[in-house]
């Protein structure tokens, strides 16, 4: 029996084409240069075209996940649909498809000339839920089967999707079984998301436009945001970034964080766009009526500057400093944007970028878009301003201009001390001002987003206030005035991490991998697994979180810290992506790290930190003196070691 419910609004059935696709239907007529064909028919909006059906499975229009129609499969055994496609060239893809159940034990088969390649045994749940097959590999003019088959009840699909395998694989094994259940689950949902290059796809699709505007050519791209739209947000890119470069995303990295960059214009009044399509050119219409009426968030820019120095640092790509486009990027984002925005509340002498407090499409100072508070600057906003000043920086310096690097960097101290001794008051915890309104009113307590980023971002002096508002933040967070979404969580272990909590970080980390099947309270999202940016932090939350990697790929220098939590006695990720090469790492407890560099001719300059105050240390069994350095109120003990290619070298506390 197929199950009876109206359709939900989503958009997929139109959204196939936004997957790589790089598979033709065998037999049919090859698409133009045969190089990204179309899989034929993949929401079954054509009925049956395309597809092999057998007895008890069919087309229905009676619960589909996106567009009219679905597939569905009775229960029982025997039933199938199915479609074979060739591969024109060689590749290796991820295979998805949406699927609800009433019942164990139906199975999502890949084949590849006939031999199984992989293959899901689909769990009973009645709402869709996203299922995939990893890291297919096919040569030229293999025959690959995508096949849906019964179990022991009704079975409905839509919405087949090919990507690309993300360019790396990294590979974790640790003492804590659930760490490496939980990063080979984020690893496999993360590169689901992957869109093609090159592919065809539909703009403008949201929930209440489901067919979109037209088409269009996709550039290179990742889901960063709700599934049934098309496009990519920027506040959530901004938080994948990191988990998108242990996945080896560079191009895509660079190429969403261009299509912001580009959009800050004049007109904008220097905000980026806040939602673009994947043809990462054009503007998502549900969030841009026109240049004076779009979503925009204080936050926004400033940390898609950050990131940008950040995917800088892991991947090495020269683009984020010799590319105008990203450098009007940086500097109207420090300087006119804040200049412009920088009205309601006297700052003395630094200026605080502010929102409007009339909405999101007049331009909001938090991110926290629960409440009516008419905020005109707040906490994630001041805090992402210091991060974006030490970014530019770094990119200044990067690029060898000095006195831009001194200037940003002497506007970052600025900005931290006047927030430590004026804007953020003199309370801690509870009693921390964490907002100011449009007439200059404080607000303290609670507030989401414009709490935890203050931490997160490290504008707080360390000390007292600091662990006493990590305090608060935790025992808000679990209470009843928690997140209501689950991506709001995913920021508590890196606000956590950064602050040397680290078996809060984890205990977060936990919390969001075990709410992975729960239904995302946007319904037409499907279970919080399903948001994009859950298993891409939980990818970067691991190897920059857990392992405290911190790259610089372009003056190939890598920095570590163990942060592991109590219980979890080692942890290695091997083949890490960094620049044009790979690393491993492992650490053993807190007292001993193990670094392996993969390259065939490049040197790496290697800073085994430990925290604490270590007079000696071991390298490879050998003692040496221990140099130290104090950061955010840390005490670091560390070696500075060169890893020549091929070479492991072991880092210890000594004794």
């Amino acid at each position: 029996m197929r199950r009876a419910r109206l359709p939900l609004l989503t958009a997929l059935a139109l959204l196939i084409p936004l997957v790589p696709q790089t598979l033709a239907v065998a037999g049919a007529a090859p698409a133009a240069a045969a190089k990204v064909p179309t899989v034929l028919n993949p929401g079954f909006e054509l009925g049956t075209r395309g597809w092999e059906f057998t007895s008890g499975a069919g087309v229905a229009s009676n619960y589909p996940h996106g567009g009219a129609k679905l597939a569905y499969l009775d229960g029982g055994r025997g039933f199938r649909v199915a479609q074979t496609l060739t591969a024109p060239t060689a590749g290796r893809y991820d295979i998805s498809a949406w699927i609800a159940t009433g019942g164990p034990n139906g199975r999502f088969v890949v084949r590849v000339n006939g031999v199984e390649a992989g293959a899901v045994t689909v769990p009973t749940r009645y709402e869709y839920s996203r299922h995939t097959v990893s890291r297919v590999s096919v040569a030229g003019g293999d025959r690959l089967e995508i096949a849906f088959e019964s179990g022991d009840g009704w079975l409905n699909v839509d919405d087949v999707m090919i990507s690309p395998a993300a360019p790396a694989d990294p590979r974790i094994s640790s003492s804590d079984p659930k760490v490496v259940e939980m990063f080979d689950w984020a690893k496999r949902k993360a590169n689901s998301w992957v869109l093609l290059a090159g592919s065809t796809g539909p703009v403008n699709v949201d929930e209440n436009n489901r067919f979109g505007t037209g088409t269009a050519t996709y550039g290179p791209s990742y889901w960063a945001g709700y599934a049934n739209r098309s496009g990519y947000y920027s506040r959530d890119m901004a938080h994948q970034v990191v988990g998108a470069q242990v996945l080896g995303l560079t191009a895509e990295n660079r190429s969403m964080l261009r299509s912001f960059a580009a959009s800050a214009t004049e007109a904008h009044k220097y905000y980026p766009v806040w939602a673009h399509n994947f043809d990462t050119g054009s503007y998502l219409s549900i969030d841009y009526r026109n240049p004076s009426s779009f979503v925009r968030e204080v936050p926004a820019p400033f940390e898609l500057v950050e990131k940008a120095a950040q995917a800088y640092r892991w991947s090495g790509d020269a683009a984020y400093v010799n590319d105008e486009v990203f450098w009007d990027f940086y500097r109207h984002t420090t300087k006119e944007f804040v200049a412009l925005h920088n009205a309601a509340k006297g700052n003395g002498a630094v200026q605080v970028a502010e929102g409007t407090g009339k909405g999101i499409f007049s331009g909001t100072a938090s991110y926290n878009e629960q409440g009516n508070e008419k905020l005109a600057e707040a906490g994630d906003g001041i805090a992402a301003q210091y991060q974006a000043y030490l970014a530019v920086a770094a990119l200044a310096k990067a690029k060898g201009d000095a006195a831009l690097a001194a200037e940003a960097e002497q506007q970052a101290a600025a900005l931290k001390q006047y927030f430590n001794s004026e804007w953020s008051g003199t309370g801690s915890g509870a009693d921390m001002v964490r907002a100011y309104s449009l007439d200059g009113t404080a607000f303290k307590g609670w507030g989401l987003e414009n709490s935890w980023f203050m931490p997160m971002k490290k504008i707080i002096e360390a000390g007292p206030r600091n662990d006493a508002y990590l305090d608060y933040i935790d025992a808000q967070a679990a209470g009843a005035d928690g997140p209501s979404n689950i991506e709001a969580f995913t920021y508590l272990p890196d606000t956590f991490f950064n602050n040397n909590r680290n078996d809060t970080a984890w205990k977060w980390m936990r919390h969001v991998y075990d709410q992975r099947d729960v239904q995302h309270v946007n319904a037409s999202q499907g279970p919080n697994g399903d948001y994009p940016e859950v298993s891409f932090t939980l990818v970067g939350q691991t190897v920059s979180g857990l392992l405290g990697l911190d790259p610089d790929a372009p003056n190939r220098r890598l920095t570590t810290q163990s942060r592991l939590p109590a219980g979890m006695d080692w942890l290695q990720v091997d083949d890490i992506p960094v620049g044009k090469d790979t690393v491993g790492l492992r650490h053993d407890g807190a007292t001993s790290s193990t670094l392996t560099n993969h390259s065939a001719s490049r040197t790496y300059t290697w800073e085994a930190r430990f925290v604490g105050s270590h007079p000696t240390l071991t390298v490879n069994g050998a003692a040496r003196p221990a140099l130290t350095k104090v950061e955010h109120g840390v005490t670091y003990s560390y070696a500075s070691v060169k890893v020549t290619p091929g070479q492991a070298v072991v880092v210890g506390v000594a004794g």
